[in-house]
Order: C-alpha cells, then sequence, then structure tokens
C-alpha cells in the first residue's frame, strides 16, 4: 500500500500527515515552524516527520503535496520572499523532499491548496465558481473557476490579500498601505486594539473576540471594525468575480458568529452591479486540516488526476 503524505507549512506551524483519496487525515504530526532557525532546520523537521508518519502507516509514499504561503513557484518549487517565512526565499521544498522520498512531490500555495480540497472534498463540491479565503496571520484567497484552479501569468498566485482598501491605512510588508492583509487579518486587528489601549500587553485576535463576547467596549469596536473590512475585501471579491460560493476559513472566521452579519451589511450595501445574493458565504467544512488535506488535493491533481469514467488513473504520472 502507498500512502498521499501532505505538508502543511505556516507561519507559526508546520503540520504533515498522510491523506486518504477521499480527503481523511490517517495520521498527523505537528511541530512549530520557528522561523528563525531557517529553512535547513524546518525542512529537517518536515523530513522527520514524514519519516514518523510512514513507519506509523507501515507504507511508503506514492507521492507528496506540500501547502506553503506565497509567493512560491508551484512549478519549480522555489519559494519567494514570504513575509511569514523570513530567509525561504530562493529555497526548493520540492527538490529538497524529492530528494529525500524519490516520489513526484508537488508545491501549491495554502490558499490554492485549500480552494482544491474544498471544492473536491467540501460541502462546496458541486460548485464550479468558488472562492476560498483565509483570514488567519494573513489573508489569502485560491480561485476554482469552471472546476479548475485558476493560476495567473506563469502560474503566479492571485495575492488577494494585498488589494488595497485604504491608501492612507497602515504599511505592510508587501510594501503596500492599507491592504487587506494589513487592516483585517488576525495580527493586523490585535495590532489595532492594542494602539486602542498601549498598556495592554500582548493580545490575541481570540482574546478579542472573547472580551467583545463579554461586552467589551474597546473589543466591540475592533470586531466592528473587523467586520467591516473583510465585508469591504469580500464585497470586492463578489464585484469583481461573482462567484457561486466563497467559502471562509483561517483562524479569525472561527469567530464568524461576531463578524459575518455586519460583512453581510457591507457587502448589500456596496456591491451593486453583479446579483450578489447570488453567491453563499460558508464556513470551511474540513476543519482545521483543510490546508493539509488540500496538499494531498493538489499532488492528486496534478499527479494523479481522476479520469471522468471513474476508472482509477495511472500510478504515476509527471508532474506539471
Amino acid at each position: 500500500m502507498k500512502i498521499i503524505g501532505a505538508v502543511d507549512i505556516g507561519g507559526t506551524k508546520i503540520a504533515v500527515g498522510a491523506v486518504s483519496e477521499h480527503g481523511d487525515i490517517l495520521c498527523r504530526l505537528e511541530t512549530a515552524t520557528r522561523s528563525d532557525r531557517g529553512f535547513a532546520a524546518a525542512i529537517a523537521s518536515t523530513k522527520d516527520m514524514l519519516r514518523q508518519v510512514s513507519r506509523r502507516m507501515g507504507a511508503g509514499y506514492a507521492g507528496i503535496g506540500v501547502a506553503c504561503p506565497g509567493p512560491l513557484n508551484p512549478f519549480t518549487g522555489l519559494i519567494g520572499d514570504v513575509g511569514t517565512l523570513p530567509g525561504w526565499q530562493n529555497h526548493n521544498v520540492v527538490a529538497e523532499l524529492a530528494r529525500e522520498f524519490g516520489v513526484p512531490v508537488v508545491l501549491e500555495n495554502d490558499a490554492d491548496a485549500a480552494a482544491l480540497a474544498e471544492a473536491g472534498w467540501g460541502k462546496a463540491k458541486d460548485s464550479r465558481r468558488l472562492i476560498y479565503v483565509t483570514v488567519s496571520t494573513g489573508i489569502g484567497a485560491g480561485i476554482i473557476y469552471s472546476g479548475e484552479l485558476y493560476r495567473g501569468v506563469e502560474g503566479a498566485h492571485p495575492e488577494i490579500g494585498h488589494q488595497v482598501l485604504d491608501a492612507s491605512g497602515p504599511l505592510c510588508y508587501c510594501g503596500a498601505r492599507g491592504c487587506w492583509e494589513s487592516l483585517a487579518s488576525g495580527p493586523a486587528l490585535a495590532a489595532w486594539f492594542k494602539q486602542q489601549d498601549p498598556g495592554i500587553g500582548e493580545v490575541t485576535c481570540e482574546q478579542i473576540c472573547a472580551r467583545a463576547r463579554d461586552g467589551d467596549e474597546l473589543a466591540l469596536r475592533a470586531v466592528e471594525r473587523e467586520s467591516y473590512y473583510i465585508g469591504l475585501g469580500l464585497a470586492n471579491l463578489i464585484t469583481v468575480f461573482a462567484p457561486e460560493v466563497i467559502v471562509l476559513g483561517g483562524g479569525v472566521m472561527k469567530s464568524a458568529d461576531l463578524l459575518l452579519d455586519r460583512a453581510r451589511e457591507v457587502i448589500r450595501n456596496i456591491v451593486t452591479q453583479v446579483p450578489w445574493e447570488k453567491t453563499r458565504l460558508m464556513p470551511a467544512s474540513l476543519g482545521p486540516d483543510t490546508v493539509l488535506a488540500g496538499a494531498a488535493m493538489g499532488w492528486i491533481a496534478r499527479v494523479r488526476p481522476m479520469s471522468g469514467n471513474g476508472r482509477k488513473p495511472p500510478d504515476r504520472m509527471p508532474c506539471l
């Protein structure tokens, strides 16, 4: 038996697992990214976890899918200048893992991977025009158009989290002021909260939302602001793409009950040129390991695409 390996690289954690062709996480390990230690230490930990998963499963890998924040090149495996992974630029994840395990390895942007998973295995799997949006340490989106993952020129991933919403807003590491990520990501919410009360100390998005539920006035203002900017960014996506579904994931969306009513109001007020009411907003349905499952789906889609007649595809096909 061969298993599909999956790697989810994030700014705070790296998760590794074995995933079935139905999207089930069969085995999972996790470690802190420790980006301050650099690429070499992180890839060594990733290889070790992959070996452990293989031993626990009693099986080798048919291939490995990797999901990572961008910018990156999904066809060469090279990592670009990722703001949450300093020092990783120009390192090649695909080459490292392929050399270690001797199997086809595929790299996808993490939001693209999640979009593939939700479109293939999630509750929105019948949707032909889907956008997956993650609101977490950063903001990213993956676009499924006519049933296929949308890629830009030379395979580039559209960095929708860096659309500018307020040119006078806070400076982002991308170089722009007031991009969506700098206004509505989890760290952006925490930064604004601390600016209003400098003596508050370290505070997380989750803690702010908990305070809002308890009626804290400043936390309620922070949630109102967060909801507005989430809604504004979503309104832009609906106006530009008119999708059937927007699937919402990421840590900030764990508090969707506090955020989405106001976000929907913003959408209703702003979107006038396309039928906004036809776009469904729904939470990610595959749980906290959507991206991990998506890494495996990225490998299946590019190395072992399923044929429409239900026959099993060849075991090995060249990577794109």
